[in-house]
């Protein structure tokens, strides 16, 4: 047996059968993660969908959300991700109450949530333009921004001048 040897012959490595549990700290604690978790990290529209009615606290449960409508916006040319991405920004923005006060403990802010900014494009697109502004101004109420240069003000100056224009 070489000098290094005993470096790489660990005992506790696991067999092929045993589960390696991942943790994820969660409002202070360590917790189990759980499918919901694997979900959101695998990037897997279909995984993602299929944890949508697992139970879970409410950090995992906004980035699953935020996931699934991300992946379907991109997609949103296809009728069918369109729906999804419209059915699941309701849900996410209907449950964002709850889940704000949970990511602001969890993370001391709160995040970027491209949820509503997606949403807000999605409605305008399909020319729901009055309920886009009310998106805009539930996130203004959040303190989020978009991530352009004029935020959500800019956006809603620019659906009102649309909505102006259809008139």
């Amino acid at each position: 047996m070489g000098f290094f040897d005993f470096l790489f012959k660990s005992k506790s490595k696991p067999s092929p059968k045993q589960e390696v549990k991942s943790y994820v700290l969660r409002e202070g604690q360590s917790i189990e993660a759980d499918a919901v978790f694997a979900a959101w990290t695998s990037g897997d529209l279909e995984e993602m969908l299929s944890a949508i009615e697992v139970k879970t606290n409410h950090v995992d449960r906004h980035f699953l959300l935020q996931s699934i409508v991300d992946n379907t916006y991109k997609l949103r040319k296809d009728g069918e991700k369109r729906k999804i991405c419209k059915k699941i920004a309701e849900v996410h923005i209907a449950e964002f109450p709850l889940i704000a006060s949970a990511l602001e403990k969890d993370m001391n802010m709160l995040p970027r949530v491209s949820t509503f900014q997606h949403y807000a494009t999605l409605l305008t697109e399909d020319g729901e333009l009055s309920k886009a502004v009310d998106v805009c101004k539930m996130a203004l109420k959040y303190g989020l921004h978009d991530g352009t240069k004029t935020g959500f003000e800019g956006r809603i100056s620019r659906i009102e001048k649309k909505a102006k224009a259809n008139q």
